[in-house]
């Protein structure tokens, strides 16, 4: 049987999800919804970490922590897919270099 994984483990995979998100933001710049989501992996990937050291620690204040972020990327992706539903109402396209329009 294996055992519990070590905290090594988890910041391995929270690495690579904060990798693969700095990635996603940096090679594609011209879809908005996948700028979201690499902010959401992002996130999450920071999440990873909290949860991780407040076991390792045994402290719950991490695992409270994580529940407010958690809350606030909820609200964060509502409102971000709401701006962007209007956005593509308006203008018929949710292309970053075609949005750079609205600047006054």
């Amino acid at each position: 049987m294996i055992g519990p994984l070590a905290l090594g483990h988890y910041l391995a995979l929270a690495a690579v999800l904060f990798c693969i998100s700095v990635a996603g933001i940096f090679l594609n710049r011209k879809n908005v919804i996948i700028l979201l989501m690499s902010i959401e992996l992002m996130l999450l990937s920071v999440n990873i970490n909290f949860v991780a050291f407040s076991r390792h620690l045994g402290d719950a204040a991490g695992q409270i922590f994580v529940f407010f972020i958690l809350t606030v990327a909820a609200a964060e992706a509502a409102i971000g897919l709401a701006i962007l539903v209007t956005l593509f109402r308006n203008r018929r396209t949710i292309n970053v270099t075609e949005i750079d329009s609205l600047k006054g």
